[in-house]
């Protein structure tokens, strides 16, 4: 499977994560890549560097501003004099306005983020921009080809709305790469979003829009973050009505009962006349993960891969979350050549 992956994705070293109410060290780090880029090694799988495709491909999806928040944000940072990485403490929550965006960084941090641990270090916006590279590069080959692709992106990206950042996303790898296949010209493509965490910045980008049919597996979300997002009940709007399928599990769920839940989003992406489907490929549903609850073992990733495959769809794969470091270069390689042997 061609597969795609920018050294600059390293350039994101971020020292500081609020965890439990301590800061420890950022989960998502770059030896994740590391290790995947190991066992694809191992696997004799081929890894290439994407070319630059700038900020448009990232405008399509998210707000100029934001945009433009991120790209000067760690410079502003440092220019106020603060110490440390940049961390959001206050957020237009309820009670406060939420129509003003704030000239000092602190305030624009916290109207710009949606959780407060995922902070912002010198290299993050050349990270973000080398992920979504990887993205594109691999639905650019998949369009081009039919063929399948695996996009090795870093950070990931289904957290990040139209305009906010969190929970380690800043670009929507999944939501850019959709909207490139769409201004190719197709009529309709699907986002099935298999980490353990549900994709609400993926379903708020597309939410009114039938262009575009998200579809995400996940830890209920009463009792996982993001906690407000990624309940059964949240299917769309106007247009849109429809096209989002959510399917919060509890902890603990089985693999039988997550792959039912698999087999009817399948259902309904073929039902939806979808042509493409991107897969934000979370490998954090395996049982050792340390920020997740559900029970996936080595070798139902290889059965997840061979399901995909039999939806008789081209996929793009984008990788997300998966925290278990030692264990995630195997489970995302299993994932593809499930999906390589059940293609054949």
């Amino acid at each position: 499977m061609r597969t795609f992956f920018s050294e600059d994705s390293r350039l994101r070293q971020a020292r500081s994560e609020l965890h439990d109410g301590t800061l420890v060290s950022p989960f998502e780090c770059p030896e994740r890549m590391d290790l995947v880029l190991a066992a694809l090694a191992q696997a004799n799988i081929e890894v290439q560097a994407p070319q630059a495709y700038g900020l448009d491909p990232v405008l399509a999806v998210h707000d100029a501003d934001y945009v433009a928040f991120l790209e000067g944000c760690w410079q502003a940072w440092q220019a106020a004099g603060h110490e440390g990485e940049a961390i959001p403490n206050i957020w237009p929550a309820r009670t406060l306005r939420g129509d003003r965006i704030p000239s000092s960084v602190s305030g624009q941090l916290g109207y710009y983020a949606l959780a407060a641990e995922t902070s912002i270090s010198e290299g993050t916006f050349a990270a973000a921009m080398a992920s979504k590279d990887t993205a594109l590069a691999a639905v650019e080959h998949t369009l081009a080809t039919g063929e399948p692709s695996f996009g090795l992106c870093r950070p990931p990206g289904h957290h990040a709305a139209f305009d906010q950042f969190g929970g380690y996303c800043f670009f929507n790898n999944a939501a850019i790469a959709a909207q490139r296949a769409l201004a190719s010209g197709m009529h309709r493509v699907a986002v099935l979003d298999v980490d353990f965490h549900h994709g609400n910045g993926t379903q708020q980008i597309f939410y009114q829009r039938d262009d575009v049919l998200f579809a995400s597996l996940h830890g209920d979300p009463d009792v996982t973050f993001p906690y407000f997002s990624g309940y059964a009940d949240e299917t769309g709007e106007g247009k849109g009505e429809g096209y989002t399928l959510n399917y919060p599990l509890p902890p603990g769920t089985s693999v039988a009962r997550w792959m039912a839940a698999l087999d009817d989003a399948l259902t309904r992406i073929a039902q939806a006349e979808c042509e493409l489907v991107v897969v934000s490929l979370g490998v954090d549903i395996f049982e050792g993960d340390p920020i997740s609850a559900f029970t996936f073992q080595h070798a139902d990733f290889t059965a997840l891969g061979q399901r995909l495959a039999q939806c008789g769809l081209s996929c793009v794969f984008l990788l997300e979350g998966g925290y278990a470091v030692g264990d995630i270069g195997v489970n995302v390689v299993n994932v593809l050549q499930g999906f390589g042997a059940g293609a054949r």
